[in-house]
């Protein structure tokens, strides 16, 4: 291969990387919007599209494979690179996703607005790798780009027929005081009670990889306290306490065991003392699914944290936990940066 063919290569190689990343932090984004979304077209829409975005992932994957053939190291690492940081952008901006607006109609339509903007955004990416392909020759890739574009050309105006309708909620909730948002038939909620009908430990083990998708956890400990009774909430005897002593044991709670006092207390007494001290403790964990881990899993994962990460779970225990185990490690290894 000469040197201007090689040239050519890697400058396809690297439109595919970045289509890639992508690729698959839009896959995280989609399954957080899904998890917050009600059931109906506009869910729908969305949950189609998932599956559509995996299936690009893996197209432009594949072609990236028989590009590189083992002779351009530095190309691939670009990919890694650009691909674990879409992946870090979409975690980050998805629990976002689950508290703007001021009500659930609203944060759907935000959603349905950034969604738009990200399939533009699709768009000239395969737009501009079409063309780059075609300059070089290289057909494969331009029919693969062509083809992605045209789902992703699709999906717009998918989401754009959906636009006066959602923008419908948002008036009926927040001008004329009808809302529409049912955090029940939410796709989270949905996931809850699929797990719920049965109690095999696959099962289990699903409901607790789908938690570490931002966001869900808080969704479905929300959804669990609509229909909890006292003896369903992580403290005992939960009715019998008075409100100082509940919000003395709100700190040891997780994330999703919050959302679920919250919700039952909200039915019930509604006091101030409690829902005051609930909302100064719910918040993002310091990564997605982090509650859900033991001493043992935390520290091992500080091993490899960098210094942000690891003062956003020094700061987290502190506020909830307080487990002297991960505080330990998490101030030794903030010692030795």
């Amino acid at each position: 291969m000469s040197q201007s063919e090689q040239k050519q290569e890697q400058k396809v190689v690297q439109y595919l990387s970045e289509a890639h990343a992508t690729e698959m932090g839009l896959t995280r984004v989609l399954q957080s919007q899904i998890a917050m979304t009600p059931r109906g077209s506009y869910r729908s829409a969305l949950e189609k599209h998932l599956d559509e975005t995996r299936s690009h992932a893996a197209r432009v994957q594949a072609r990236l494979s028989e590009l590189r053939g083992g002779r351009n190291p530095l190309a691939a690492g670009l990919g890694i690179v650009g691909s674990a940081a879409s992946q870090v952008l979409a975690l980050s901006k998805t629990p976002f996703d689950l508290v703007r607006g001021s009500g659930g109609e609203e944060k759907i339509l935000k959603n349905a607005k950034d969604t738009c903007a990200t399939e533009a955004l699709e768009i000239a990416t395969y737009t501009a790798l079409e063309h780059l392909a075609r300059a070089v020759d290289d057909d494969e890739t331009a029919r693969l780009a062509a083809s992605i574009r045209a789902d992703e050309e699709r999906m717009l105006a998918r989401v754009m027929r959906e636009l006066p309708k959602l923008t419908a909620a948002v008036i009926g909730a927040e001008v004329e005081g009808d809302g529409s948002y049912d955090i029940a038939k939410t796709g989270a909620a949905d996931a809850v009670r699929a797990t719920a009908r049965t109690a095999s430990a696959r099962t289990k083990r699903t409901a607790r990889q789908a938690r570490k998708v931002p966001g869900v956890a808080q969704v479905e400990g929300e959804i669990k306290g609509a229909v909890a009774s006292a003896d369903d909430l992580a403290i005992a005897r939960y009715d019998q306490l008075t409100a100082e002593e509940i919000a003395a044991k709100l700190s040891e709670l997780s994330q999703i065991d919050l959302a679920k006092v919250d919700a039952y207390e909200r039915r019930h007494q509604d006091r101030s003392t409690v829902l005051s001290r609930i909302s100064s403790l719910r918040g993002n964990e310091p990564w997605a699914g982090y509650d859900e881990l033991t001493v043992d899993q935390i520290r091992t994962a500080l091993d490899d944290a960098d210094d942000d990460r690891t003062a956003r779970v020094r700061a987290y225990e502190r506020a909830h936990k307080n487990r002297a185990g991960v505080l330990t490690a998490a101030e030794r290894e903030l010692a030795g940066a």
